[in-house]
């Protein structure tokens, strides 16, 4: 097995003891795909079809502001995952966009193939809640930070959750994230050294 694919099992395989069978049927159902950087994978009116499961690379997803800016929602690089929840589950248009900022490679599940594997292997009911659960937890300290904290705090939890993303992602696209300005993350990385 592909190094790469041995990120994807040591993942699935934290949270469920599943058989080499239902590995293999799990394996087979996701489209491996090599993505160059700057690809757009969603669009804003799409229809989300996939979850990706991160290999390698780095994707974030982000909505275009009324003054045409990008405001990053989230990055996605090794073992985390990257979709549009609510466009995938509910067939409805995206209001956000998905991006690699690094060449990626990833595991994608196709909404039909997803529900099979979960009718096939109830356990993997178990993993996706979980995922669920991480996700939900993410975005409601993501919330309060936004709401609570001081861009320097905010700073400070960013490098703290993504440690490897400062060095791989433009210095804009972290501001945007934190809600500061370029020039504002650049005195508080100064202040730090």
């Amino acid at each position: 097995m592909d190094k790469s694919f041995l990120i994807f099992r040591e993942y699935i395989t934290h949270s469920n003891d599943f058989s080499s069978e239902e590995l293999d049927l799990i394996l087979s159902k996701m489209e491996h795909k090599r993505v160059p950087k700057k690809t757009h994978l969603l669009s804003i009116g799409e229809i989300c079809d996939f979850e990706a499961f991160v290999l390698k690379g780095i994707g974030i997803s982000y909505f275009i502001h009324e003054n045409g800016s990008k405001v990053i929602l989230s990055f996605a690089s090794e073992s985390w995952w990257l979709s549009d929840i609510e466009s995938f589950h509910r067939h409805t248009p995206s209001k956000m966009c998905i991006e690699t900022i690094e060449e990626m490679e990833l595991l994608c599940l196709s909404h039909k193939d997803k529900e099979e594997l979960l009718q096939s292997i109830p356990k993997l009911e178990r993993m996706y809640r979980l995922m669920l659960q991480n996700h939900i937890v993410n975005y409601q300290q993501r919330l309060l930070a936004n709401i609570a904290y001081s861009g320097k705090e905010r700073y400070q939890a960013f490098i703290e959750k993504y440690p490897d993303v400062m060095q791989r992602v433009p210095q804009h696209l972290i501001a945007s994230y934190l809600g500061i300005t370029a020039e504002f993350l650049s005195r508080i990385r100064a202040d730090k050294n």
